[in-house]
């Protein structure tokens, strides 16, 4: 899996105090992160909540946080 993609998504997760959505979370990566879109970042997080390292909110939108 794309553990450089996670880490750097997790470190946004890290510092919110509330569950983000994916369009969220893109805006506050930097533009050289490499994620171009809210889908790579819900794949990403999609395939790590699978892991049970990220909680997916399934309200719409769709919301994520860290497990702790």
């Amino acid at each position: 899996m794309h553990t450089h993609e996670y880490e750097r998504l997790r470190g946004v997760l890290a510092e919110a105090d509330e569950p983000l959505t994916a369009r969220e979370i893109l805006t506050l990566l930097d533009e050289r992160e490499g994620i171009d879109s809210p889908h790579r970042v819900a794949t990403v997080l999609g395939r790590w909540a699978e892991r049970g390292e990220v909680e997916v909110i399934t309200k719409r939108p769709y919301r994520y946080r860290l497990n702790n």
